[in-house]
């Protein structure tokens, strides 16, 4: 884990829909960390990764990735766009087998079929799937097809990886395999992970550091056992306590 170069950074970056809903005035992200984005509900986390994957235009500001700013007018860099990807709340898999599921992102980067195929059974074996290579999508549980949905998203090593929520659906098994893969993903591959959770317990666990959003504005990051043990704003250590109102 380098640590060293940053990554992402945000400038001014704001949404308004009937009201603003996010804020930040400045955010930056190093390469090769896990970044656990918690808050209440409506506290702009999810907002805010879908401004970063260019799935919303923001209102205002800024987004720079590898220091380069990043065209927000609906021709987004498709070099950007080919390093980093998301994983949602509900699995969101291709009417078609596991195996072509997680294929898909090299097919599209013309990948040789040698290399594709080396490729898909590797990340089966890693996320437990052995075996499964020809089930359709839809006959698989709801934790075999977020396993299929991280394994499709991190297929390409992108330099990034967004993950909204991404075993809030999940049961304690499935939660400790996925947890697991994001540890190990990221030390093997210095991949780069920005999760939004609402399970602080799991942003403990797993996180390097630890961003804290309220009512669309950053109140306080740092380490993750910083944040925890001793955070600065009393927001935040309400939260964390369950003390605060949502």
């Amino acid at each position: 884990m380098s640590g060293s170069e940053v990554i992402l950074e945000v400038g001014n970056l704001s949404k308004v829909y009937d009201r603003e809903v996010l804020m930040l005035e400045k955010l930056s992200f190093e390469q090769g960390k896990i970044y656990g984005i918690i808050g209440p509900s409506g506290a702009g986390k999810s907002t805010f990764l879908r401004l970063v994957n260019l799935l919303e235009a923001p209102t205002t500001g800024n987004i720079y990735f590898r220091g380069q700013k990043v065209a927000l007018n609906g021709k987004a860099n498709l070099e950007l766009r080919r390093e980093m990807t998301m994983v949602f709340q509900k699995p969101l898999l291709f009417n078609c087998s596991v195996q072509e599921n997680i294929a898909y992102g090299l097919k599209a980067r013309r990948y040789p079929r040698g290399k594709i195929r080396a490729r898909v059974e590797e990340l089966l074996k890693k996320v437990g799937l052995q075996g499964m290579a020809h089930r359709h999508a839809t006959t698989l549980s709801g934790g075999e097809a977020q396993r299929v949905a991280l394994a499709r998203a991190v297929a390409f090593e992108p330099a990034l990886l967004l993950l909204d929520e991404a075993t809030a659906n999940l049961d304690p098994p499935n939660v400790e395999l996925m947890e697991r893969l994001i540890l190990d993903l990221n030390q093997e591959t210095g991949m780069t992970f920005l999760m939004v959770t609402h399970n602080i317990f799991q942003a403990r666990r797993i996180a390097h550091e630890v961003a804290f959003l309220y009512a669309g504005r950053l109140v306080e990051r740092g380490k993750t056992e910083k944040i925890f043990t001793s955070p600065q704003d009393q927001r935040t250590r309400d939260f964390l306590e369950g003390r605060m109102v949502y």
